[in-house]
């Protein structure tokens, strides 16, 4: 029993098979912001050891380490969705019979579909403010501090990007749930 268990968490079941060669995209991509991860840990060592053995702290480590990370967790939900991985209350769904199940699988990706398109409108009302100035000239909104890079607004215009993409691969699992013979 732990046996099988331990081996399955070695497996890397990849992109659910109902969600296409979007899917299959978005999996393989998850790799760069797993990376991301690993560089903002890096980062962070690197100013500790500037700040408290050399006395020499940056003005960008923080701000690039928040980035980095909430990239990361963005793309983080866009990457379950891909892998069918996202959490979901399975008390009623684990005892349905599989003709059901499919039924229960068309309704749950349309219904996240039609979520992730509202989402998705809501981010665009966010980018609008954070992109262009009231006089209409485009200029990225930016963290305000001693670096002042333009991150705010890059990550508002990603996670916009990231809620249109989940509402095509959404649209993508509720036809192939469709097409899905039971």
């Amino acid at each position: 029993m732990t046996e099988d268990i331990v081996e399955r968490l070695h497996e890397d079941p990849g992109a659910d098979v109902h969600a296409g060669a979007l899917g299959r995209i978005i999996n393989a991509a998850g790799i760069l912001f797993a990376i991301g991860l690993l560089a903002s840990a890096a980062i962070l060592v690197i100013e500790i050891f500037l700040r408290y053995v050399l006395n020499a702290p940056t003005i960008w480590a923080h701000e690039t380490v928040i980035f980095l990370t909430a990239s990361a967790f963005v793309y983080g939900g866009l990457y379950v969705v891909a892998r069918n991985a996202h959490i979901r209350v399975v008390l009623i769904y684990d005892f349905l019979p599989k003709r059901l199940r499919r039924y229960f699988d068309i309704g749950i990706s349309a219904t996240c579909c039609l979520s992730s398109a509202m989402f998705a409108w809501a981010a665009w009302k966010g980018v609008q403010r954070s992109i262009w100035t009231p006089a209409g000239d485009f200029r990225l909104e930016t963290s305000g501090s001693a670096w002042n890079p333009p991150t705010p607004g890059l990550i508002k215009v990603f996670l916009l990007f990231i809620l249109i993409v989940m509402t095509v691969q959404f649209l993508v699992l509720t036809i192939s749930y469709i097409k899905k013979r039971a």
